[in-house]
């Protein structure tokens, strides 16, 4: 057998657990639950015959995103999904030996991106009470680490920080890359754009996969000074991304009332279900995103499989800090919620009113 580099050899991939879910009612993977515009499925639906046949043509596109966050278009670069945006700035600025700083827990597909390139991981748990542990990162950059992420709002905690905050401890290591994971944004509406965009060492991801329902044809952002944003085009293919996620972005762009109103609906659909949560005395944390976690009364294992059993996915927490005994549970509409309450009830066996 020929052997991978043995960074590759020690790695053990970052893989979700994805298939078998479609006749399920999904709040496992913080997807949107009502889909796309319209104008999206009708955009893909009239591609010509030729469309097919031909490598994808990108003219647009980072205009029509740079529009919608009122910056200019030097700032922004497309990525096959954020997660292609991750890997080019781990391909682009990791290197054998450097320092990676995150906390944990947070998203699962950092620590693997900086195995490959051989990093030293540095993670600061996160406190007891799920706050940042903003001194312990503020000491840490002290040792001018090459990397630093913050995912904001915090998958899987929600954990939020404000934008003031992460760029002053932008402007206080200025020898490392901050990198600001924003897919949450649209739910929030705190971002670092554009007030970090004048700093060479921060760059900020974004996503159409949550708010405009477009997770299937992987569409993301990075946005940053534009000598970030040249490097990053350094290390990705020419065709990385396909003609559908060109033109299903840009027809979701052009009707920004779509997410909106599912921004809306999810907001208020997260007041809901607080309360719910509240009346049961159900332990809950949700600070920011379309997503909270839920520590349900005994076995949260079982819970989880019994809910699937009734139709409902979340997405179990277990073996992680802090979080053990919990799930992650998507937002989605109220009728959704209204639906996750009532199984979720039942299986506690205490009563809902929905």
């Amino acid at each position: 057998m020929i052997r991978a580099k043995p960074d590759v050899e020690a790695l053990t991939p970052y893989r979700a657990p994805l298939e078998g879910r479609r006749s399920l009612l999904r709040l496992d993977f913080n997807e949107s639950t009502m889909g796309p515009s319209s104008a999206v499925v009708d955009a893909i639906r009239n591609l010509p015959p030729d469309a097919y046949a031909t490598y994808p043509e990108y003219a647009g596109l980072n205009e029509a995103f740079a529009a919608t966050l009122g910056v200019a278009v030097k700032h922004v670069e497309a990525f096959n999904g954020v997660d292609a945006a991750i890997r080019a700035i781990f391909d682009a600025y990791g290197g054998r030996g450097d320092a990676f700083l995150t906390t944990v827990p947070t998203f699962g597909y950092y620590e693997p991106c900086a195995q490959q390139q051989g990093m030293v991981i540095d993670e600061v748990q996160y406190l007891d009470d799920l706050k940042y542990p903003l001194a312990a990162i503020t000491r840490r950059l002290e040792a001018r680490p090459r990397l630093f992420f913050i995912c904001n709002p915090n998958n899987p905690t929600g954990t939020l920080m404000t934008s003031q905050a992460i760029v002053a401890l932008a402007r206080a290591a200025p020898e490392t890359l901050v990198v600001v994971d924003e897919l949450y944004v649209a739910f929030t509406g705190q971002s670092v754009v554009p007030a970090a965009l004048e700093l060479s060492n921060v760059v900020a991801l974004q996503s159409l996969s949550k708010a405009a329902g477009l997770a299937a044809v992987r569409l993301g952002f990075a946005i940053g000074h534009p000598t970030i944003i040249e490097r990053l085009r350094r290390v990705t293919g020419p065709y990385d991304i396909n003609m559908f996620a060109v033109v299903a972005g840009k027809a979701a762009l052009a009707d920004p009332d779509h997410m909106r109103r599912y921004v809306a609906a999810v907001l208020a659909a997260r007041t809901w279900t607080l309360g719910e949560l509240e009346r049961l005395g159900v332990r809950h944390s949700a600070e920011g995103g379309n997503y909270m976690l839920v520590w349900p009364p005994g076995d949260c294992e079982g819970v989880v499989q019994a809910l699937r059993a009734r139709g409902i996915l979340v997405r179990s927490m277990a073996r992680k800090p802090l979080i053990d005994g919990s799930f992650r549970l998507t937002i989605g509409t109220r009728e959704h919620m209204q639906r996750f309450m009532t199984a979720f009830s039942a299986v506690i066996g205490r009563e809902v009113h929905a």
